[in-house]
């Protein structure tokens, strides 16, 4: 989807320069215990899930929302899986910082499908089987996996994660 008009009118007013945004992350598991990626449209990386939040938007409405924009289906939010800060660049040189909340999550109805043009693909994928994923990524899956673990968050004075 196109940057809403909240994105539009920062980017008006600081250029690509950095900006802070909340962000969530879905990782979403179907019955056979298969992870849900996208392709994204702009990398053509495959990736989690994930959007930026709108103002005012709680993070679980936020993901709802974003899921089912992308995709298509719908799921129920099982936990909170983590929350850190990391960096992004676009193509198009904006700089931004996330605060990425991620939330384990499994569909409860419709069928995955390219849903927007975010994405170039959408699949479901074995967890021995994952296409090429960034650190980043494979570390939001594996604190979603955890199954009693509390959510996972950076511990003080880590200023960002290593290798992301």
């Amino acid at each position: 989807m196109p940057a809403s008009e909240y994105v539009t009118g920062l980017r008006a007013k600081v250029g690509s320069g950095l900006i802070m945004f909340p962000s969530v992350t879905a990782v979403i598991f179907n019955d056979r215990g298969e992870i849900l990626l996208h392709q994204r449209s702009d990398t053509a990386r495959w990736t989690l899930i994930a959007g930026m939040m709108d103002p005012g938007e709680q993070p679980a409405d936020a993901l709802i929302r974003e899921v089912e924009e992308e995709t298509s289906i719908k799921v129920a939010i099982e936990r909170l899986a983590g929350v850190a800060l990391h960096d992004v660049t676009y193509p198009n040189g904006d700089q931004c910082q996330m605060l990425n909340t991620w939330f384990r999550c499994r569909v409860i109805g419709g069928e995955a499908r390219v849903n927007d043009s975010e994405s170039l693909a959408v699949a479901w994928f074995a967890l021995d089987e994952l296409p090429e994923l960034t650190p980043y990524a494979r570390h939001r899956i594996r604190t979603a996996l955890a199954e009693d673990g509390p959510a996972w968050f950076a511990q003080p004075g880590d200023e960002m994660i290593p290798g992301w």
